[in-house]
């Protein structure tokens, strides 16, 4: 760390205690940290032609006064100045709200400069900043940084100019020459100068682009080291599967597999045969074929003599697993057993038994995998199907079953590339992004709430074919905060509806698991024709008899979530149809609708989503391994994430990067980091 730099603020000439106090709250503690805090935007004082400036777009002129002001009282305390301005060849309007005071300091033929928005089709400038003669603004690009407490714009310039004069010489560069040279990038000074006091749009360009790249270098620098160092004190246990076995198992698979699944299949079974631990996130949309996948996976360990488990998160999806599963290896002398809080007495210690044995090939089951009780003999797999809900700890205890088997995690929630670089750096990704063969597109329409009757007689008619329904709804009760539409008040009114006609179940996060298990195994066996829920019927349940769902105020929900929704129908043969039932007042809830009714590919909808609620709300909470940038911009700026990935990937594989004197303050940083934990990697 620069002694220099790394002083406290207080060593500025200005900064007292109480002013020290506000730019800690700030994050300001020491002179590198008000180097590196940048402005979030930049006020543009340049003159334009006003033939070149978009409607709405804030713009300064300077003009002279071409005649008498005119100034009108309305309201309590409300007032319209306009004065005419005859700005080069243009005489246009300077409008000012509630600034009565400024009539006197307009004088006929004199100089102003107004900063304001301007109205190309009323010709008007609704001012913001008034000016007394010519534009006399020091830089024509002006930052703005997000202040606290008693700390003025100035006062936070002057601040960061004093550092600037005094320390700046102290600012060592970070990046090696060789990158530098590559991406002709601005040395580390001359950035964060062009960053704080810049002369033009371009200069912040540059500045901005060098630091993007930098914070995105350093940061994937320590997700690769985190996954050197992982890999290469984790080993794993090399996989010898039977190629043989394994193609004529392939081949009799019920349809064949599309080019995503042959790739990620390969992948996988790459990594199985390393020496080191698999670590693998496997994406797939809803339907795409994600079990099919883990079956070819479960199927090579157990040519390779060893055991596979299967952990999800509801018996009910297990037991689905479970019975495809059995059906695929039936011919194949594998044997699959289902293993949750269900099976209980005589029938558990039996599996119990077998499995310790290794009688027992494969291992189907929710978190009752991870039981004290639970003894493999030989795990080699362990695939874990939306890893998401289960915890970190979870996936640990299941993962220590065995002698570091190989770990695969699924998902059927896209997660856009970007997030997927970011969170999951340490983890590889493979992504199967393409549907099999033959399968219907789900229909969506969006369809306001008063058109109800009309959306339901479609429902019947659905249910009329013999098929099933959904209905979603944002909330279990009725709020007095929010007036949307929840499950109990639904339930009731479609029973009264539906009555002597169609069952009605409910479904909602307060019932127990058991009480869930069982509505949803009479909806299954069509037991239950219309199932009212809030969004636990997100993952997993497969109904392919279901066709239709209503999503009641569809506005309420983000695009990754409406799509998983969508996902539990279309699952049959049959047409299936979504129906987004929403009155969404925003343009953003407007454009989801939209989005939803053009696109059935999750993948579009999460990049969609990602640059509509920004990272932190991608997950539905902010979480911590999300990181906060500086400057960068994970959405936005998608090119420079991904050459800094490939790069850091690079690097960090190089005996070079550890050696070289030009990479010493990069190694640093994962020194910094922990990454390392006290250990060289080589």
């Amino acid at each position: 760390m620069n002694q220099y730099l790394n002083q406290s603020v207080e060593v500025l000439k200005g900064i007292g205690e109480e002013t020290a106090e506000t730019l800690s709250e700030m994050k300001i503690h020491t002179i590198q940290d008000l180097l590196e805090y940048f402005p979030y935007r930049y006020e543009d004082y340049r003159l334009r032609d006003l033939s070149e400036v978009k409607h709405e777009e804030k713009v300064t002129v300077e003009g002279e006064v071409h005649s008498e002001p005119s100034l009108v009282y309305y309201g309590r305390k409300k007032s319209k100045l306009t004065i005419r301005l005859l700005v080069g060849r243009y005489l246009i309007k300077a409008v000012f709200f509630n600034q009565p005071y400024l009539k006197k300091k307009m004088i006929i033929n004199e100089t102003v400069t107004v900063t304001g928005k301007w109205d190309a089709h009323r010709q008007t400038i609704t001012g913001q900043e008034l000016q007394l003669g010519s534009n006399t603004k020091q830089h024509d690009f002006e930052p703005v940084y997000s202040l606290k407490g008693k700390i003025t714009k100035k006062g936070m310039r002057k601040f960061i100019s004093l550092a600037f004069q005094q320390f700046g010489g102290y600012i060592e560069e970070t990046l090696p020459e060789t990158l530098l040279h590559k991406y002709r990038l601005l040395g580390r000074r001359e950035c964060i100068k062009a960053m704080h006091f810049p002369g033009n749009q371009e200069d912040v360009k540059q500045a901005r682009r060098r630091l993007v790249y930098e914070e995105f270098l350093q940061f994937q620098l320590k997700m690769q080291g985190l996954r050197k160092f992982e890999r290469e004190h984790s080993p794993g246990i090399k996989q010898d599967y039977d190629l043989e076995k394994l193609q004529e198992f392939i081949n009799n698979l019920p349809f064949p597999l599309t080019n995503a699944q042959k790739r990620v299949v390969n992948e996988v079974l790459t990594d199985m045969l390393s020496p080191y631990r698999m670590n693998r996130l496997l994406q797939g949309d809803v339907g795409a074929g994600k079990t099919v996948a883990a079956a070819i996976a479960l199927y090579a360990s157990c040519t390779a003599g060893f055991q596979g488990a299967l952990m999800v998160p509801t018996e009910i999806l297990a037991e689905q697993h479970a019975d495809s599963l059995k059906q695929l290896f039936e011919s194949f002398a594998i044997r699959c057993e289902l293993l949750t809080s269900s099976v209980k007495g005589k029938r558990r210690k039996e599996i119990l038994a077998e499995l310790a044995a290794g009688n027992i090939n494969i291992l189907i089951g929710t978190h009752a995998l991870i039981q004290d009780e639970v003894s493999f003999k030989r795990l080699g797999l362990v695939i874990t199907d939306e890893q998401h809900r289960f915890g970190v700890e979870q996936r640990r205890v299941l993962r220590e079953k065995g002698e570091n088997p190989d770990v695969l995690f699924m998902t059927a929630t896209p997660i856009p590339r970007t997030l997927a670089i970011t969170v999951f750096g340490e983890m590889d990704v493979s992504v199967i992004d393409e549907m099999p063969a033959g399968r219907k597109k789900i229909e969506t329409y969006w369809s306001k709430p008063e058109m109800l009757e009309r959306v339901l007689g479609f429902v019947e008619k659905e249910l009329i074919k013999g098929h099933q329904a959904y209905i979603i709804c944002p909330l279990i009760e009725e709020s007095d905060k929010l007036d949307v539409q929840n499950a109990i008040d639904v339930h009731t009114a479609l029973s009264h509806y539906f009555q002597n006609r169609y069952h009605v179940g409910l479904m909602h996060g307060r019932l127990s698991s058991e009480e869930k298990d069982s509505v949803m195994k009479a909806f299954s066996l069509n037991e239950v024709q219309v199932l009212v829920s809030t969004t636990v019927v997100e993952v997993g349940v497969n109904v392919p008899n279901a066709t239709i769902m209503v999503i009641y105020d569809a506005e309420r929900f983000g695009l990754s979530q409406l799509h998983q929704l969508r996902g539990r129908v279309g699952r049959g043969s049959d047409q299936s149809y979504c129906i987004l039932l929403a009155n969404p007042k925003s343009e953003t809830g407007q454009e989801r609708m939209r989005i939803m009714t053009e696109t059935n590919d999750g993948f579009v909808l999460s990049e969609k989503d990602l640059e509509l609620r920004g990272p932190g709300d991608f997950f539905g909470k902010k979480q911590s391994g999300i990181p906060e940038f500086k400057v960068a911009d994970m959405v936005h700026d998608y090119r420079a994430l991904e050459t800094a990935r490939n790069d850091a990937a690079l690097l960090i594989q190089s005996h070079y990067f550890w050696k070289a004197p030009e990479y010493s303050n990069l190694r640093n940083q994962l020194e910094i980091s922990g990454i390392l934990e006290g250990e060289k990697l080589d």
